[in-house]
């Protein structure tokens, strides 16, 4: 889910204890490290979905089977993803239920009217939630840190948006204005479906700021993680030949 734009530098780790898959007893993982695993597996899952959809909206036969490949490894993320639920004892099912409902809203108000609509919300849309995980996961231990850095990994998808968007905009420089208004929109509700999850679901948000047990970001930092994040969607845009 990730892509190859160069982007700021990472921030330094953070001077506080990571939590770990497993409670301080070692018998349960913490509540946010499922919420965590639980919500990117739904999103795995969901980019599967609308990559094979949108394959199928491909104008030409190898267009068409390069955004499938993209999407058979989405659902390979998502395998990885579940597999790591199920090694920690959890219901993968259970752990992505609370997470369907924003996801669903989410993709129902920011349904692409376009085949090139499609690839530029794949594009921003899970570019911007995968700086968010990548964020996230700064505050897990190992191994639950490294699956999900596995499963950010891009599947090709940037470089196959990138080239098919701009040779499009060469052809047609009149879409390039509707596209971008598109790619604006994507960012507003992306960070919105952000903050409302995190809001509902105490693990996921404890797991971000710290709690009685274990430090976190500060607000401060809080606030440097968002601009970091709107920092590469504009870095994005520009990839894309479009105004952020």
């Amino acid at each position: 889910m990730s892509d190859d734009a160069p982007g700021p530098v990472a921030p330094a780790a953070p001077e506080t204890e990571p939590t770990t898959g497993e409670s301080p007893s070692g018998r349960a993982p913490a509540e946010g490290v499922v919420d965590l695993l639980g919500v990117l597996a739904y999103a795995e899952l969901t980019a599967f979905s609308r990559l094979a959809a949108d394959s199928d909206l491909a104008p030409t036969q190898p267009l068409k089977a390069r955004l499938a490949k993209v999407a058979v490894t989405e659902f390979g993320h998502y395998e990885q993803v579940v597999t790591a639920l199920s090694d920690l004892g959890v219901d993968p099912e259970a752990a992505m239920a609370p997470f369907i409902p924003a996801f669903d809203a989410f993709h129902e108000r920011t349904k692409p009217s376009t085949w090139l609509e499609g690839l530029v919300k794949a594009y921003i849309g899970d570019g911007i939630a995968t700086d968010f995980y990548t964020e996230v996961a700064r505050y897990v231990e190992e191994p639950t840190r490294g699956v999900i850095m596995a499963a950010l990994q891009d599947s090709g998808r940037a470089d196959f948006v990138v080239s098919v968007v701009r040779d499009a905009i060469r052809a047609d420089p009149r879409i390039a204005g509707r596209l971008a208004l598109f790619g604006r929109r994507m960012v507003g509700e992306a960070l919105t479906q952000g903050q409302q999850v995190a809001v509902e679901r105490d693990g996921l948000a404890s797991l971000f700021v710290g709690g009685p047990e274990r430090g976190g970001a500060d607000l401060a930092e809080v606030g440097r993680i968002f601009a970091r994040i709107t920092d590469r969607h504009s870095e994005r845009m520009a990839r894309l030949g479009l105004s952020a």
